[in-house]
């Protein structure tokens, strides 16, 4: 009886440390560190929950960019940070996609834990406007007529980007060179100048050069079409079926941070997600919003990691 009254008596004390712990948390300010270079899609998401996420910690965040990696040069600095205010944008790239493919400097399953979920956008297969095809049935023409003239573009080996477009190819039986970048900035800045003829980018990064007619977007790679983008069509709509590719978001901490921490941050970030500006500046480039706990994100990031381990696999994709 007094050993359980002695753990009850130290579960109680840890606890309330950990409660004085959250409420202390942070003491200066925090770094949201992002993989890839600013404008794109990852960058997108940082900017949209540190502006709003600031003033509910009392401290300013401070969105950093670190490009490199396949988003992962970012991860890294997160997982081995030691100032207890380093946090990482976390996308689809860098924790469950490159684990399988990077021999990485840190642990994507045990280094990292999984804070908040923000959401997930498609990618959209766009092409440079002076490319002369109106929808994909005209691009895999052009492709195969002209095999390994055509170039597609990534923010990187790895990339969501990557396996779309790898996936395409091996659909439509297409011979398509493979250009990566240091993020989807530099990529689309090619894209509009004719270097490269076509990409599978996010709708974040995408969104404002479609609507400014800069490029063109011939297909979603979704299982629906997107509100922002009604009139075009599905992968399988153009005639390409097992082309569905999403890039998802979420924040990640060290796995040295205090659970009382993670809770509290979880529950913050939930409530920028909520805002109706943050609803609406996000909904706008093609995000659907999907708060989640810790435990529920730490499931999500699983499952994840199983499908893309698994159809890197079948699909035998290499980096270049």
């Amino acid at each position: 009886m007094k050993t359980l009254t002695h753990i009850a008596a130290a579960c109680g004390l840890a606890a309330a440390l950990g409660s004085a712990m959250a409420q202390e948390w942070p003491r200066q300010p925090v770094k949201l560190l992002v993989g890839s270079a600013p404008g794109g899609g990852t960058d997108a998401m940082a900017r949209a929950v540190a502006d709003r996420l600031g003033p509910l910690l009392k401290q300013s965040v401070v969105v950093e960019n670190r490009p490199g990696a396949s988003n992962t040069l970012a991860a890294d600095v997160t997982a081995k940070s030691t100032d207890g205010h380093t946090l990482v944008m976390g996308v689809s790239t860098a924790h469950a996609i490159a684990p399988h493919l990077l021999k990485l400097g840190y642990d994507s399953n045990k280094d990292l834990v999984p804070v908040a979920f923000v959401g997930a956008v498609p990618n959209v297969l766009v092409a440079n406007t002076a490319l002369p095809v109106a929808n994909v049935t005209d691009l895999v023409k052009l492709a195969k007529a002209k095999p390994g003239q055509l170039n597609y573009a990534t923010s990187g080996s790895g990339s969501t980007q990557h396996i779309a477009a790898e996936l395409f190819k091996d659909a439509t039986g297409t011979f398509i060179t493979h250009i990566p970048y240091r993020g989807s900035s530099p990529a689309l800045i090619d894209l509009i100048a004719g270097q490269v003829q076509i990409s599978f980018d996010t709708m974040p990064s995408v969104m404002g050069h479609i609507k400014n007619g800069k490029i063109k977007p011939l297909a979603v790679a979704a299982a629906k079409r997107n509100p922002q983008l009604p009139e075009v069509p599905t992968m399988e709509e153009a005639g390409v079926k097992g082309v569905e590719m999403s890039a998802w978001y979420g924040v990640y901490a060290p796995s040295s941070t205090p659970k009382a921490v993670v809770d509290k941050l979880n529950a913050e970030i939930n409530k920028v997600i909520a805002m109706p500006e943050t609803q609406a500046r996000l909904s706008a480039i093609g995000a659907d919003l999907t708060p989640m706990t810790p435990a529920q994100f730490q499931a999500f990031h699983n499952a994840e990691n199983q499908r893309y381990g698994d159809l890197i696999r079948k699909k035998n994709i290499k980096l270049d």
